[in-house]
């Protein structure tokens, strides 16, 4: 497996050169990673033009993943969120003039909103439907997608999160043949599954029917933060991957950073040698911890193999009160919310990591359980389009005093970048109960 980018680049760094070019460092170390810090110079090819090393890397993650097309991002999975739903659009424009219509989970991170909002989309919502109810999660068995698809037969695409940040995985394959034989494509953010594609088999969205998906490659590969992936299935529709590079070039910036570009195309070559017995052994010695774990008591949420999600109520703990006795013992989680704590194993987490993470575990003072649990939403009235609601005159208000006015803004943090309401509905007792769940203290609404 090559890796062109990462040879180019150390090639020149290690010519001396005058760099009369951008970035203004010149290669001098401040980080240290200054020299291998360049521009789109001649021969170091154009991300959204690719015809030399660029365009070769990609084509080798594209035969890693399987797909038509790989693209790189260098702005995480946002970028290729924006991209996928400018592709939907632009399929769509062939067909019926109306405003396309996404079918989409409700667990969907804040920038499908806000790029629903810029191309001016409808949205639909995919309402979880069990008993089990979380910010973070949407299950959707295939018989709701269908039903939902058959009264919204002019459906532009299918859009879902799977894993979600608890590490829940939909069923892609049974979803993808619902879609598809309503003739709509599936889109899949697989922003925290990127791995997924070297289990055996293979559980990657992709392989099991989506149309476009994305992968997160910095969440669980070692690839630098900002480093992601936009894939093209071969079955998808040919107008995807003939305009892939202007859909990412009009949300990507023109400078595009060439250390991730690096990272991405030498994770090529680390994917290509032993990885999928090293994510074997990762997975097994995550099992035996959680069966270790079991056997003190401590319950787990999720299937994802690669997510440790504890369920922290069981034990007598908030989330984030787990996650302030793990980082005394200088072991710092992903995410915690009142309910759950996420931490994110790879490959590269020493062993003795999780040994501190059991040890740690099995000597907290065990507690009587908590009662308390999330009231499940109940879907909100809209009266603005995303569109509408996020281009217009807004003002801060306490949650308290926000009953009854038109969320304007996004007022969740990231993580989990999930929003109880989103933009352009009217706020309930409900809803607002949620975000005070959550912690949320002030909200932005349209201003009267």
């Amino acid at each position: 497996m090559t890796t062109p980018i990462n040879d180019f680049v150390r090639f020149y760094a290690g010519s001396s050169p005058s760099r009369l070019h951008m970035p203004g460092h010149k290669g001098t170390n401040f980080l240290g990673c200054e020299p291998w810090d360049i521009t789109e110079i001649d021969g170091a090819d154009n991300l959204y033009d690719p015809r030399g090393i660029i365009g070769e890397s990609q084509s080798n993650a594209a035969r890693l993943f399987g797909s038509a097309a790989t693209l790189y991002s260098t702005e995480g999975s946002s970028q290729c969120i924006r991209a996928m739903l400018y592709l939907t659009l632009l399929a769509r424009a062939e067909g019926p003039a109306a405003r396309p219509l996404i079918l989409a989970g409700r667990n969907a991170h804040k920038a499908f909103l806000t790029a629903a909002a810029l191309l001016d989309l409808d949205v639909c919502w995919l309402y979880p439907q069990n008993d089990c109810y979380s910010l973070c999660r949407c299950d959707i068995p295939p018989a709701y997608l269908d039903d939902m698809l058959t009264r919204h037969p002019g459906a532009a695409a299918v859009y879902l999160t799977s894993p979600d940040y608890l590490g829940n995985t939909a069923d892609i394959k049974s979803l993808a043949e619902v879609s598809h034989r309503h003739h709509v494509p599936l889109l899949v953010d697989n922003a925290h599954g990127a791995y997924l594609r070297f289990l055996s088999p293979s559980l990657h969205p992709l392989d099991l029917g989506a149309d476009l998906c994305c992968d997160s490659a910095h969440k669980t590969l070692p690839v630098l933060t900002g480093g992601a992936y936009l894939h093209i299935s071969h079955n998808s529709p040919s107008i995807y991957a003939s305009n892939a590079c202007h859909a990412m070039s009009i949300f990507g910036s023109t400078s595009p950073s060439y250390l991730i570009l690096q990272s991405l195309d030498l994770c090529n070559l680390y994917l290509d040698k032993n990885y999928p017995q090293k994510l074997t052994d990762t997975i097994q010695h995550l099992t035996a911890l959680k069966s270790n774990l079991s056997q003190k008591n401590w319950q787990f949420a999720g299937d994802e193999p690669l997510k440790l999600t504890i369920s922290a109520h069981p034990s007598g703990y908030t989330g984030p009160e787990l996650a302030d006795l793990l980082q005394s013992e200088g072991i710092h989680p992903e995410y915690a919310d009142p309910d759950y704590l996420v931490l994110m194993p790879t490959p590269e987490t020493p062993p003795e990591a999780l040994r501190q993470l059991e040890s740690a575990l099995i000597n907290l003072l065990p507690r009587p359980p908590l009662s308390h649990r999330l009231p499940a939403l109940r879907p909100p009235q809209q009266l603005l389009t995303l569109r509408q609601a996020l281009f217009s005159p807004s003002e801060k208000l306490s949650i308290t005093d926000s009953v009854g006015r038109t969320l304007a803004g996004l007022s969740v943090s990231c993580p989990p970048a999930v929003a109880p309401a989103v933009p352009g509905e009217v706020l309930t007792e409900n809803t607002v109960e949620i975000y005070r769940y959550y912690g949320v203290e002030t909200i932005s609404v349209l201003k009267m």
